[in-house]
């Protein structure tokens, strides 16, 4: 959906049309909640976001201008909303993942240890994406996972492009350098094609 098709949406919306809003949300819930549950990791709470992110849509239609795309400016109100869940995260997560390897380990199933390395593989990549600082973690994200181009990105962040170009290569050795570490520690193997 092109942006005139949009501005035309929002027209409407902020006339209070729910059919313009229902074919807007059709539009994009599906992107922007392929990007939250990326985030975030949690189904209901990557809803709320979604359906929070929307309703300020329903809100104020207005405050989209077209001086981007749209799923860029849907994406950055994304952003800070799960910025926010972030900050206010309870530490009840890390329980339940040592609940989710325990599980794992006390099966039987003949696969169990493949599904533990996979698991382990997953949560050092996570622990190598977590030592980024904030803004080299989602321009990661948005490059490599969400398929933005650099200058989307640097709407999204508020930055110039070329901070976003610096901020992919530094995110990127910082990625390389902990997942050689971390492949150290566990007894070698290569690196090729590991990082992003």
């Amino acid at each position: 959906m092109d942006n005139d098709e949009v501005l035309r949406l929002l027209g409407r919306i902020g006339q209070g049309d729910e059919a313009a809003f229902r074919t807007l949300y059709r539009a994009f819930s599906r992107r922007l909640y392929a990007y939250v549950i990326r985030k975030i990791g949690h189904e209901a709470q990557a809803e709320e976001i979604v359906a929070d992110t929307l309703y300020e849509v329903w809100k104020a239609p207005a405050r989209f201008r077209g001086e981007s795309q749209f799923s860029t400016w849907l994406i950055g109100i994304a952003r800070n909303k799960v910025l926010m869940a972030f900050r206010s995260r309870k530490p009840d997560a890390v329980y339940e993942d040592l609940q989710e390897i325990a599980e794992v380990v006390a099966s039987e199933d003949a696969g169990a240890f493949e599904l533990l390395a996979r698991q382990q593989r997953r949560e050092g990549v996570q622990h190598c994406m977590e030592r980024l600082s904030d803004d080299h973690r989602e321009c990661i994200h948005l490059v490599f996972y969400e398929g933005m181009a650099l200058a989307e990105v640097a709407q999204v962040q508020g930055c110039p492009e070329n901070t976003v170009k610096t901020r992919l290569f530094h995110a990127r050795q910082k990625l390389r350098n902990c997942l050689k570490l971390l492949l150290e520690r566990e007894g070698g193997g290569s690196l090729t094609g590991a990082a992003p």
